[in-house]
């Protein structure tokens, strides 16, 4: 697999990316200092769909509550372990389809900046799951301490494309212990889940959030994120923000005792909105973007 690396032209940051492996982001480091969680490495993402630095999770972010859903006339019906879907531990069909997917092609590539498209209605394989043709962009830009990332969703077909996806980017504050780190949110809806992660129909306010991470755990989803959101984990002289500039309207927040991450997820959508609506479309001839940028200080 062939890792390509961008370089920021005015600091000394860097971001790594492997489209064989499903145009996963593996690094992101200042000066040599890593700021991504890196797990269980990118050959367990491979060859377990164990994520790690800043997977996509595409097209459904985190947990659908069963193996079928209808949009409009269409009924799918998914089977695990073929087209792509894999199950968490409870049998949810988890993460979309895409992890490790080989099928990116890169468009561009300079020092700074990556393009690659996948053509997701050239693939029967793939569309067994999500039968909506269209074509996947991601550019990426790394300038000015800034990954920026920006996903185009365009229909090829008269199909309108459910977007539900997201991201899951895994930071850390290297050097700093997690007890110590101080976490920021603004202020959004929270979806009450149940022990298997699912939403339960259940939804409250949730104030702002500045605190430090102490010994709390999340595993919490959100929506009515208001646009231009910005989210951050900091410690020692680090500050790593998460800014929803838009096309994200519901987030995760992800901190479990197990492993010194945080992660702030730009999600298209709610978890299991593809079962149960609230989901926004790519209407043919009309692209849809999203984009959410990280910013290291």
């Amino acid at each position: 697999m062939q890792i390509l690396t961008l370089r920021d032209p005015v600091s000394a940051l860097t971001a790594m990316y492997v489209p064989d492996a499903g145009m996963i982001c593996t690094s992101l480091a200042d000066d040599g200092v890593e700021l991504l969680g890196q797990r269980r490495g990118l050959d367990a993402y491979v060859t377990e769909h164990k994520t790690m630095g800043i997977p996509l999770l595409y097209p459904w972010a985190n947990r659908l509550s069963g193996n079928d859903y209808r949009v409009g006339d269409t009924a799918v019906t998914l089977t695990p372990g073929t087209g792509g879907v894999h199950t968490d531990e409870h049998g949810s069909p988890i993460h979309g389809t895409l992890a490790a997917c080989p099928r990116w092609r890169v468009n561009a590539l300079s020092d700074s900046q990556l393009v690659a498209e996948l053509d997701f209605g050239a693939d029967p394989e793939l569309l067994a799951s999500f039968p909506f043709p269209h074509l996947l962009e991601m550019n990426i830009l790394l300038a000015e301490r800034t990954l920026r990332v920006r996903t185009t969703v365009t229909a090829t077909t008269d199909a309108a494309v459910p977007l539900c996806f997201g991201f899951h980017p895994y930071l850390t504050i290297p050097g700093v212990p997690r007890n110590e780190w101080r976490i920021e949110a603004p202020a959004m809806r929270r979806r009450e889940v149940d022990a298997h992660g699912l939403p339960t129909g259940v939804v409250a306010p949730q104030p702002a959030l500045d605190e430090p991470l102490g010994d709390n755990t999340f595993d919490d989803g959100y929506d009515e994120v208001p646009p231009g959101a910005v989210f951050a984990v900091s410690g020692g002289d680090r500050r790593i923000t998460v800014h929803f500039d838009g096309g994200y309207p519901a987030a995760q927040i992800y901190a479990p005792h197990s492993d010194d991450v945080v992660c702030f997820e730009p999600m298209a959508a709610p978890t299991d909105a593809l079962r149960q609506g609230g989901y926004r479309v790519a209407q043919p001839g009309e692209p849809a973007v999203a984009q959410f940028s990280i910013r290291v200080s």
